[in-house]
C-alpha cells in the first residue's frame, strides 16, 4: 500500500474522501429526520445532533462492509434503533407539531410518512408486527389531524 503524505494508507483516505460525500450530500436530510423524532428546534437541537452523530459513526465504522448496501438506508436504520433505545429520552416533547406524539408514534410517523420506508422495513426495523405499524401510524395520524383542527 501506498502512504500519503499525511501518514495514512491511500486507501483510509479513500475511505475517507467517500465517507466525507456521503456525509456532505447526506448529513442535512439525517439531521431533519433526527430532529424531528426528538422535537427539538432546527436552530438548537444538541440531541438530534448526538443521535446523529452516533449513527454517522456506527456507518463508518462499517463502511468498508457495507458492500453495495446504501449507507444512508444503514445510517437512518442505526439512528432509528439509537432513537428506539433511548425513546424515555425524548418521552416528553420539545415543541413542534410532532410532541404531542409519543416516541414510538414519532418514530412510526418520521420512517413511513416523511422517509417513505415501506411497512414491512418499519415493522422489521422496530420488531414489531407489520399491524401493529399500520395501527400505530393510524393513531398518530389522527391525533395530528385532531390537533391541527
Amino acid at each position: 500500500m501506498r502512504e500519503t503524505g499525511n501518514g495514512r494508507s491511500g486507501e483510509e483516505a479513500h475511505r475517507t474522501r467517500e465517507f466525507t460525500a456521503f456525509t456532505a450530500g447526506a448529513s442535512g436530510r439525517l439531521l431533519h429526520v433526527a430532529t424531528l423524532l426528538t422535537t427539538e428546534p432546527a436552530h438548537r437541537n444538541p440531541l438530534a445532533q448526538e443521535l446523529l452523530t452516533a449513527s454517522l459513526a456506527h456507518t463508518y465504522a462499517q463502511w468498508d462492509r457495507l458492500r453495495g448496501e446504501d449507507p444512508y438506508e444503514v445510517t437512518r436504520s442505526d439512528l432509528a434503533a439509537r432513537f428506539a433505545r433511548t425513546a424515555w429520552r425524548y418521552h416528553r416533547g420539545r415543541g413542534g407539531v410532532l410532541s404531542s406524539l409519543t416516541p414510538q408514534e414519532r418514530l412510526v410517523v418520521v420512517l413511513r410518512l416523511y422517509e417513505d420506508v415501506a411497512e414491512e422495513q418499519t415493522a422489521a426495523l422496530l420488531g414489531v408486527p407489520e399491524d401493529r405499524i399500520r395501527a400505530v401510524c393510524a393513531r398518530a395520524v389522527s391525533a395530528l389531524r385532531a390537533a391541527a383542527s
